[in-house]
């Protein structure tokens, strides 16, 4: 008990100093770490034995910043790069917020860039109009001999069928929890249904711990999942697209979450807190016990939570009558897409194989505490060594929030009241009418 008094206060002096470093895996915290130099790998004997371009240099604009560990990553690369091959490389770190707005524009504009980095479903939606189809390139210099299979075919299904990206710094969505929670509430099975879900809650209430946090953040990917696990995630956009909220599994959905809500699961201040409360003031400092996250949480909260807070990770549990079970989540990559205009593009595409490959591919693994790319870097980090029996389970790809947020316009509207109804201040039937409203 002394230990969870002396948390809470930890979080409330935390409290005033926090600073915001966005939300998703393509929103990493900034790390002022050296990247070291290295030394040149298979990586760079794949990316030389790719086809030669026309030497002119390379125009790449990232969605990192300079300082942050997947930006200095990204950096050695470029570094090496040039100094194996003499082609320079005018790297722009625009960070999230210039490349989401800017990068459009300079396109349409004709502005010289021949590849950029962002968000697969991003990348290969929003800005599918500008990419080069990578197939050829791929097959000539044999780069899928050591690629993550299940990321390269979800860049080719989020692509129409043609590969235009390629995956780097891969990233999984599913419930993180504080291991020590778990033990000390006797929990020795991770949850794989709702029902053993409300099971370890309920234990882990009694032992005194709240069983779950979230935030505005990331709240409605609860009710993605739910709703997705009960009906797929077509269906889910379906539904949220069409405004269809008098479908059974809308309530159904309302239900489960307002069950749990009066059995006292969530945070007290889960309708309240706005991200990164949660993370930060609970779940880090060992008074909640999970956060359904993506795979960058970990080293978000790392210096938070100490060396000795021990992670595990599980996917969101199956519900009974559902047609999708634990092996669906919302999983993919930061990519790295050509110009279609490029006229440097055998050059860029070495760059990738740079990045992407051997010792980069694992250097960005290390410093960033995330997932390597090439599948000859079996080592993970420690600190996220719980998600690899997660990832190499997934077979049916989620977009982001299982299809909670696929009505943009929609979207405030479900946040605000899912919140409330994990809140207890609206029960099921209350959210399935505030729906409705909304769409009248």
């Amino acid at each position: 008990m002394k230990k969870k008094i002396m948390a809470l206060i930890m979080a409330s002096a935390m409290a005033v100093s926090l600073t915001a470093c966005g939300n998703g895996a393509s929103d990493a915290p900034a790390d002022t770490t050296a990247a070291p130099a290295g030394d040149s790998t298979q990586a760079t004997q794949a990316a030389q034995d790719a086809p030669e371009g026309d030497g002119s240099g390379l125009v790449y604009w990232s969605m990192w910043e300079a300082t942050e560990p997947q930006g200095q990553a990204i950096q050695a690369a470029v570094d090496k790069f040039t100094a194996d091959t003499g082609i320079s490389v005018n790297l722009q770190f625009k960070g999230r917020t210039g490349i989401r707005e800017g990068l459009q524009p300079a396109l349409d504009a004709g502005t010289n860039i021949d590849l950029f980095d962002e968000d697969i479903d991003r990348v290969n939606t929003t800005w599918g109009q500008y990419l080069m189809d990578l197939e050829d390139l791929v097959k000539g210099a044999d780069y899928e001999a050591t690629a993550n299979a299940g990321l390269m075919a979800a860049c080719r299904e989020v692509g129409g069928g043609t590969l235009k990206s390629i995956p780097y710094q891969p990233n999984v969505f599913a419930f993180f929890y504080n291991q020590a929670i778990f033990d000390e509430a006797g929990i020795t099975a991770v949850p794989t249904t709702w029902e053993e879900l409300d099971a370890a809650c309920a234990k882990i209430k009694e032992a005194g711990y709240t069983p779950i946090t979230c935030d505005d953040a990331y709240i409605t990917c609860m009710f993605g999942y739910h709703m997705s696990r009960l009906v797929g995630e077509p269906k889910t956009e379906e539904i949220v697209k069409g405004g269809q909220w008098d479908d059974p599994s809308v309530l159904a959905t309302a239900q489960a979450y307002a069950d749990f809500a009066s059995k006292g699961y969530f945070s007290e201040t889960i309708a309240s807190n706005v991200w990164p409360a949660g993370q930060n003031q609970e779940l880090a400092m060992g008074t909640a016990g999970m956060y359904l996250n993506g795979s960058w949480l970990p080293n978000e909260v790392k210096d938070m939570a100490g060396d000795d807070f021990v992670w595990g990770c599980f996917s969101y549990p199956a519900v009974e009558g559902g047609t999708d079970g634990t092996d669906a989540a919302n999983y993919g990559a930061q990519v790295l897409a050509i110009n279609k205009d490029s006229k440097n593009a055998e050059d860029a595409f070495k760059l990738i194989c740079y990045i992407t490959q051997g010792e980069f591919d694992k250097m960005l693994s290390e410093m960033s505490v995330g997932i390597p790319a090439d599948s000859n870097n079996t080592e993970w980090p420690q600190l996220i060594a719980c998600v690899k029996p997660v990832m190499d389970s997934m077979n049916t790809r989620y977009p982001w929030a299982a299809g909670a947020e696929a009505n943009a316009d929609l979207t405030p509207i479900i946040k605000e009241n899912f919140l409330k109804l994990c809140g207890g201040s609206i029960d099921a039937q209350g959210f399935v009418d505030a729906l409705k409203k909304a769409g009248n």
